[in-house]
């Protein structure tokens, strides 16, 4: 099968395929039924009006210039003028109308298309680069913006331009257009040919914006290593590459648009052309009337101009078809944790007893390699536990599993004896508080930073949290206090200052559970005792599970669980397991030595 056919079964499901996708915007365009009304009795009234101005030229040109009826002649050009200003009225009123539907549209895509991806699993942010998504959220729905709130009105204007023409132009002289309907084949033929490339190398072109976006964005997201390095040329090039590719497969698709509506245009005023030549000969012969002929010729090119558009419009519903069919592809996607329809919402603050039962798990990303196979682990409520071992041992995975980012293949986690996989993530989520290694500083004030902890807290229960993890005082002596901006990623801030902000959100949202992975591994001395310090108030009163590379931070643990090729290889304090002379006492002492 060749690319220029459209036969059976194949033709079918494309259609199927692209009604599916343009189905997504049905229920977004019945959200605005209020414009979506106004704008279609618009389109109505200005549909009337353009048909109208042939037969209102026809009685002009028919008893305005006959001299039986000179004194007439005013009458027929107010009705004229008269016509033309419903027409500009209801056009100017259904412009509005689409123009703001198509705002909304976009504007409630966007929204519900964010909310979306902010609840599907990691596994999904593993397969999807952000700037691919955030290239999803702009381009393409711009894209649905430019066919709602202009070519869907153009298409359904000109369709019934088309059919309102073409029921007139049998009216005003069948004949003729029997002559005229002989084109109308030929105008099918090209949109049909050309028209499934454009919906193929629209979406082509799209998904080539759509790495270079994304590529853009982790270049930009990762200045400090592209400069250190001097790599900003070669980062330059990469970038002209994929801009390169994308403008290649735009050209493409431009090219075949082209083609189309010139050869739409070609074959539907050819037609209009020799319909009119049959028509002057009509004239000349006495068959029918200038107005009549005139009013024909309007139709007729009324009729063209709306296959034309139509042609141009045709190209850019395939193009839209091609981003809504990559926005559908998100939609479709399903969270692996989803909250099932009788999932348990914790209403009460946990205990904190947290239980790992036989787990068997596997990253989908890596389903051949188990990051943790037969684990085995009980914390008791208001114990802390320190998870140790060697990288790739599995100790994040426990509090990826614990926060249910993931559900294990076997086993089971429980948190005050319900499994983790019967209560709502969200709910669970609440129960627990992390710490991680590197903190996320959003690009605001450092009110805000730390109220994401509890977003209801007040100005004081934030500056309290603050001087519990050890921040009251350096943020105080920002230049704004507590208001300054810390820039993306906290760019304001030093290392440990990030630690003691992402502490000081663990504190205000005061959760029963709290997780600390590598929280000081990357701290210098003094910053270090100040987030240990911090830390210290933290764990207190609450169950801790805490990752850690480096020893020291560990010693005082309640129980220390040595982790190996995702499996306990052994627990017990620090003496006891320093004692044993196993992988513990190695990494202790490879350690202790290097400090």
């Amino acid at each position: 099968m060749t690319d220029t056919a459209l036969p059976g079964e194949a033709g079918k499901t494309r259609f199927a395929d692209n009604w599916r996708t343009l189905k997504t915007l049905l229920p977004l365009l019945r959200a605005h039924r209020r414009l979506l009304v106004a704008w279609l009795g618009f389109l109505a009234v200005s549909s009337a009006a353009t048909l109208s101005l042939p037969f209102a030229v026809r009685l002009m040109i028919d008893h305005g210039f006959s001299q039986a009826e000179s004194g007439a002649i005013d009458r027929w050009f107010i009705l004229l003028f008269g016509v033309a200003a419903v027409l500009a009225l209801a056009t100017g009123g259904r412009f509005y109308a689409v123009s703001l539907l198509g705002e909304r549209v976009v504007a409630d895509l966007r929204r519900r298309l964010y909310e979306h991806l902010l609840y599907l699993d990691l596994a999904f942010f593993d397969r999807n680069r952000s700037g691919e998504l955030v290239s999803r959220l702009s381009a393409d729905t711009e894209q649905i913006r430019s066919m709602v709130g202009s070519s869907l009105s153009i298409a359904l204007r000109s369709i019934l331009t088309f059919l309102g023409s073409a029921t007139m132009l049998l009216v005003t002289s069948p004949r003729l257009a029997a002559i005229a309907a002989l084109g109308i084949p030929l105008v099918v033929l090209p949109i049909i040919v050309f028209g499934r490339r454009v919906q193929s190398q629209s979406k082509q072109s799209q998904d080539r914006i759509a790495d270079a976006n994304a590529q853009a964005a982790e270049v930009l997201g990762a200045m400090p290593t592209v400069q250190s390095f001097a790599r900003e040329a070669h980062e330059s090039r990469r970038f002209d590459q994929a801009v390169e590719q994308a403008l290649k497969t735009a050209r493409k698709r431009i090219r075949m648009q082209s083609l189309l509506t010139a050869s739409v245009i070609l074959l539907v005023f050819g037609a209009v052309v020799f319909g009119l030549w049959m028509g002057a000969k009509a004239v000349v012969g006495g068959q029918i009337s200038v107005g009549v002929l005139s009013q024909f010729v309007l139709y007729a090119v009324l009729g063209a101009g709306s296959v034309g558009a139509l042609s141009e419009v045709w190209a850019d519903v395939q193009r839209t078809t091609g981003g809504m069919a990559r926005l559908r592809e998100l939609f479709d996607e399903r969270s692996a944790v989803a909250a099932t329809a009788n999932a348990v919402r914790l209403s009460h603050r946990a205990r904190g007893d947290v239980v790992f039962d036989n787990i068997t798990f596997h990253y989908p990303s890596r389903p051949n390699a188990a990051a943790l196979d037969g684990f085995s682990l009980h914390v008791g409520a208001g114990d802390t536990v320190a998870l140790v071992g060697p990288s790739g041992a599995g100790k994040s995975t426990v509090l990826q599993l614990l926060l249910r980012f993931f559900d294990p293949q076997a086993g089971s986690v429980r948190l005050d004896g319900t499994d983790l996989r019967e209560l709502d993530p969200q709910s669970l989520r609440e129960q627990i508080a992390v710490v991680a290694q590197h903190p996320v500083i959003f690009a605001t004030s450092a009110m805000e930073n730390i109220r994401y902890g509890r977003l209801d807290a007040t100005d004081e229960e934030v500056r309290a949290a603050a001087r519990v993890a050890e921040a009251h005082e350096f943020l105080t002596a920002l230049p704004d206090g507590y208001q300054t901006q810390l820039g993306e990623r906290g760019a304001r801030l030093s290392g440990g200052q990030q630690q003691r902000i992402a502490i000081a959100r663990a504190v205000l949202k005061d959760a029963p559970v709290l997780l600390l992975d590598e929280a000081t591994s990357a701290l210098d001395a003094a910053s270090e005792r100040a987030v240990q310090t911090a830390l210290g108030r933290l764990m207190e009163g609450r169950t801790t599970l805490v990752v850690a590379h480096r020893l020291a931070t560990v010693r005082h643990a309640d129980r220390i669980v040595v982790m190996q090729e995702g499996r306990v290889v052994d627990q017990g304090d620090h003496e006891s397991l320093f004692a044993q002379d196993g992988l513990y006492a190695e990494l202790a002492r490879l350690q202790f030595q290097a400090d």
